[in-house]
């Protein structure tokens, strides 16, 4: 049985109340004479010393510069007419009675920051200061953990947010100099390193607690981001850590306390932080223009090339192209779906997220030259990097596509574990528009044999997928797609074109592996 984990964001949610007014945040632009962070320095190993010791003078020297952070935000419920089950669902929820319920409700949540600079700028999670919704939080208010300001807040302002990595900095007005925090080398981390989290789990401000780093560049299922890659550790985090800082012995924040795997909500040994080699990038974009630019150029590819995947193509290394975007940077370029990707700038590049930091952390309108294979032979494109936001909300789904007519299947699954029907005029004419094809091709799956060839592909194919071709080889008819798998052998690499089916539409993908062998 597969077993499933859950990853929790780890802000904590206080409660839902009956709101007094509407409050709203202030606007502010950044200043843009504030000094960026500096590059951290890569320090010796820390000499030998009693751990307890040296823990103690480490929280000692972070702990001032970490914060607590309580928000508010309006909740608005439009009227409901008497009967609505809505209505009353809602009033069943939250016990009013007849004519009581509000429309106006008020959300309180709590997590941590991290000041890194004297003049008052925070870093902490975008989600501690966002709503359900992924909007700004109405009211910002931080706690300093000095025994003077303890028993008040101090109201912030945001400065900048980025939801792709969940990184936001906000500021609040002291009026005097305030204790700070460095940032430190996340890439001289290494898998064992001892690692201190500081924050306000539940509420409780400036608790320590101690672990490892259990493992770098983690990814997660289920987050959204192509940007998380996370150092995971075993250092106690629960909802309210979220947006503290997890420091080397050095006395350097690492990472920023982020989300927690977890079957019950709170702390079940793994946890996850934002390495600072993505925070200083991200905190320095948004202190000197607000905000953060990136740039791409319009492909999709897997982060990790499968040998079988690059072999079909000829390649040793690469990043396979899945898709091109209609008229982005690398359409206008000419690269093309089944393109493999091998360096940048004379960079080589052997993977997806080495494809991903190059491109997003270039300039938009930079020219990068672009080597690749096409059909085993070598070619290059001059690409025009374009900027991550406006290709992004360029991409989307279209109108959801109703549910293909039946049609009788192939009666037999063959080696690749598959049933398949011809396309339908409908389907056919889906599937040719939004992938652009110059004549209607492939054969919808009917269905997916369990434990099959194609059930363990990664993705696995699903029914109402479209397979489009079979070792570069393209498919018209149940027919052909029969005489294709007829002529598999058991050991053989084989690599299938497939035009997945969601909601929004067709898109791409290159899925290959090899046969296993018979007994």
């Amino acid at each position: 049985m597969r077993h499933y984990w859950v990853v929790f964001l780890i802000a904590v949610t206080l409660g839902v109340g009956v709101i007094i007014g509407t409050l709203v945040s202030d606007g502010v632009r950044a200043d843009r004479r504030l000094p960026v962070a500096p590059d951290a320095k890569i320090l010796d190993d820390p000499a030998p010393v009693p751990l307890s010791n040296s823990f103690a003078v480490i929280a000692a020297r972070v702990s001032p510069a970490v914060v607590n952070i309580n928000t508010k935000s309006v909740v608005r419920f439009q009227e409901t007419s008497p009967g609505d089950p809505n209505d009353k669902l809602f009033k069943r929820f939250f016990q009013f009675g007849p004519g009581d319920a509000p429309n106006d409700l008020q959300q309180e949540s709590l997590g941590s920051g991290v000041i890194l600079d004297k003049n008052g700028y925070v870093l902490t999670n975008y989600h501690v200061i966002a709503q359900d919704d992924g909007e700004p939080v109405d009211f910002i208010q931080v706690a300093l953990p000095s025994q003077d300001d303890q028993s008040r807040g101090y109201r912030a302002r945001i400065i900048g947010y980025d939801q792709w990595t969940d990184l936001a900095v906000i500021k609040i007005d002291v009026g005097r100099p305030l204790p700070v925090a460095e940032l430190g080398d996340s890439g001289s981390m290494r898998v064992g390193d001892w690692v201190l989290a500081i924050g306000s789990p539940f509420g409780l401000r400036t608790t320590v607690t101690a672990g490892i780093i259990s493992a770098k560049g983690r990814e997660m299922e289920g987050t959204e981001s192509e940007f998380k890659r996370y150092l995971q550790t075993d250092a106690a985090i629960n909802p309210g850590n979220s947006g503290g800082p997890l420091v080397n012995l050095a006395g350097q924040v690492i990472g920023i306390n982020t989300a927690i795997a977890t079957d019950r909500g709170t702390y079940d040994g793994v946890g996850f932080a934002i390495p600072s080699s993505m925070v200083r990038r991200i905190y320095n974009d948004i202190i000197t223009s607000g905000t953060v630019r990136r740039g791409a150029i319009g492909v999709t590819f897997w982060p990790d090339q499968n040998p079988a995947l690059l072999r079909s193509f000829g390649a040793s290394y690469g990043v396979v192209v899945q898709t091109v975007d209609h008229g982005s940077p690398a359409d206008r370029a000419g690269l093309k779906i089944g393109d493999v990707i091998t360096a940048i700038n004379s960079r080589r590049v052997p993977n997806g997220n080495a494809l991903l930091e190059i491109v997003s952390n270039t300039a938009p309108g930079t020219t990068l030259r672009v080597d690749y294979l096409r059909d085993r032979k070598a070619g290059t494109a001059n690409v025009v990097v374009g900027d991550w936001n406006r290709i992004a909300a360029s991409i989307g789904g279209g109108p959801s596509l109703p549910e293909p007519e039946s049609r009788p299947p192939s009666k037999s699954g063959g080696i690749l574990g598959l049933s398949v029907k011809n396309l339908t005029p409908q389907t056919a004419q889906d599937v040719s528009k939004q992938l652009n094809l110059p004549k209607p091709e492939g054969v919808v799956v009917a269905d997916v044999a369990p434990g099959g060839f194609a059930d363990g592909l990664q993705p696995p194919i699903r029914q109402f997928d479209v397979i489009l071709s079979i070792n570069h080889t393209a498919i018209h008819s149940v027919d052909d797609f029969n005489r294709l798998q007829a002529q598999l052998k058991p050991g053989q690499d084989v690599l299938l074109l497939v035009a997945e089916r969601d909601r929004g539409g067709y898109t791409t993908t290159f899925l290959a592996d090899r046969l296993p062998q018979q007994p």
